[in-house]
C-alpha cells in the first residue's frame, strides 16, 4: 500500500490494497495532493469499495483549490470534515431544542416525570397523582406543549373540577401535581418561570374538623377496638390521650420512650425531634405491659413491618358503632384524626389555655390552635370576671 499510482486526473492518485479486491482489480484508496501555504499537502478520501472514484476525488480537489484561491470556505479536507461535524452537531442541537419546545405536558408527565416521581413513594400517593393527571389535567393540557401552557388553561381545569362537585381540597391536590411536574421540568431546562398555577386564585378551603367525641363515645370506641385489635386500640389510645397524629405514633422508637418521666419524644417524618408529650396513666400502663426493645426499634409494627396507614379495623369499628351514620359533611365524620382533635377539644372545654394546648399539640404557631377558641366560652367569661374584680378592687383602693 506504500506505492502511489497516478490517475487520469492531475493531483489525484491511489494506493492498492494488498489483498482485498473490488471487482476484478484490487481495491483502490484515493488520495489528493495540493499546495497549502506553500507546502505540499496530501489527504485521503476513501476506498473504491466505499464508493469513492477518481472523478469524485478530482471534484473534491478542485473545490479545495478554489477555496484556497478565494480564501473562503474549508481549505482542506480536514477543515471540511470539521465544518460538516459542526453543522451536524448544530442540526442535532436544533432538533433537540425543537423537540423540547414541542414536548407536551402529557408526554413529559408520562415518559419523564411520573416514572421518577413514583420511585420510593407510597402506591396510594402515586395512584392519586395518576388520577389527577388522567381525570383532570390531561383532558385540558395533555396535548399542549409545556412552553405554551398559560394560566387560562389552569383556570379551565379549576372550573371543570369545581363544576363536577369536587371539594376545594381536591383542586388543591390537583394544582400541587401540576406544580410539582412543572418545577421538575424547569430544573431540567424545559420551561422557565413560575408554575402557571401560581396565577390562579384557589377557592377558600374550610376543612377544619368540627366533630369531637364525647367521653362516652370515646370510651365505647376504645373498648370496641380493644376487643378486636390490640394494635389499633394502642394507636387510638395514644392519639386520644396524648394528642399525637398517626404518623407521629408509628414513628415512636423505644429510645423515644421514657417510662420514669412518663414522656414520649415526638419526631417528624425525617426523624428530627420535635416536642415531648406526657403519658396519661392508661398510656403508661400500656407501655409497662410491653416488652421493651432496642432504642432504635419501632414500638409499633404489624408483623414486624412499619405501619403506613390507619388499621382497617378502625373504620370498621366506627361503622359498626354508627358514629358517622347520616353524616355527609366530611368535617363532621369520625376518622383517626378525630382522636387528636378530641384531645385538644377536651383540654379547651376543661379550661386549659390555648397557649398550653398549642404546646401539647406541637403546633408551630398559635393561629393553628385558635380554631378551638370557640370551645372555651366559660374560660373566656371567667377571665372577664377576674378582670372586673381586679378593676373593682383597684377602684375601692383608690376611693
Amino acid at each position: 500500500m506504500k506505492d502511489r499510482f497516478k490517475t487520469s486526473f492531475k493531483g489525484v492518485r491511489y494506493r492498492k490494497h494488498e489483498s482485498r479486491k473490488h471487482g476484478v482489480n484490487y481495491d483502490q484508496y484515493f488520495i489528493i495532493r495540493y499546495k497549502l501555504n506553500g507546502k505540499d499537502k496530501e489527504e485521503g478520501l476513501g476506498w473504491a469499495s466505499q464508493g469513492m472514484t477518481a472523478t469524485k476525488a478530482y471534484k473534491a480537489l478542485n473545490e479545495i483549490k478554489e477555496n484556497i484561491k478565494s480564501g473562503q470556505g474549508p481549505q482542506s479536507l480536514a477543515e471540511k470534515r470539521e465544518d460538516l461535524l459542526e453543522q451536524k452537531e448544530a442540526e442535532q442541537l436544533e432538533k433537540a431544542q425543537a423537540e423540547k419546545d414541542l414536548k407536551t405536558f402529557g408526554q413529559y408527565f408520562t415518559k419523564d416525570y411520573f416514572p421518577a416521581y413514583a420511585i420510593g413513594r407510597k402506591k396510594t400517593t402515586s395512584r392519586k397523582a395518576q388520577e389527577h393527571f388522567k381525570n383532570w389535567i390531561e383532558p385540558v393540557i395533555g396535548n399542549i406543549p409545556l412552553k405554551e401552557i398559560k394560566p387560562f388553561y389552569i383556570e379551565r381545569i379549576k372550573k371543570n373540577v369545581l363544576e363536577a362537585g369536587k371539594a376545594p381540597r381536591t383542586l388543591e391536590y390537583i394544582f400541587a401535581t401540576i406544580r410539582q411536574a412543572w418545577n421538575t421540568a424547569r430544573l431540567n431546562g424545559l420551561v422557565v418561570g413560575e408554575s402557571p398555577t401560581k396565577a390562579i386564585k384557589p377557592p377558600k378551603i374550610d376543612n377544619k374538623r368540627v366533630r369531637f367525641l364525647t367521653y362516652d363515645e370515646a370510651e365505647t370506641l376504645l373498648n370496641a377496638l380493644k376487643e378486636k385489635d390490640t394494635l389499633a386500640y394502642s394507636l387510638a389510645l395514644i392519639s386520644l390521650h396524648c394528642g399525637l397524629r398517626l404518623g407521629e405514633i408509628v414513628a415512636i422508637k423505644w429510645g423515644h420512650v421514657n417510662l420514669e418521666r412518663g414522656t414520649i419524644d415526638v419526631v417528624d417524618p425525617k426523624g428530627v425531634k420535635g416536642h415531648a408529650v406526657f403519658m396519661t396513666g392508661k398510656v403508661k400502663a400500656l407501655f409497662d405491659k410491653m416488652t421493651e426493645g432496642k432504642p432504635d426499634e419501632l414500638v409499633f409494627t404489624r408483623d414486624g413491618e412499619p405501619i403506613k396507614d390507619t388499621p382497617r379495623i378502625y373504620a370498621e369499628v366506627v361503622a359498626d358503632l354508627k358514629l358517622n351514620e347520616g353524616i355527609t359533611d366530611k368535617r363532621r365524620k369520625v376518622c383517626f384524626h378525630t382522636l387528636r382533635h378530641t384531645f385538644a377539644s377536651w383540654h379547651v372545654t376543661t379550661g386549659t389555655d390555648l397557649y398550653t394546648v398549642k404546646e401539647l399539640l406541637g403546633h408551630s404557631n398559635i393561629s393553628m390552635t385558635e380554631r378551638y377558641s370557640h370551645l372555651a366560652p366559660e374560660t373566656l367569661l371567667n377571665a372577664t370576671r377576674a378582670l372586673e374584680k381586679a378593676i373593682k378592687r383597684a377602684e375601692q383602693k383608690a376611693g
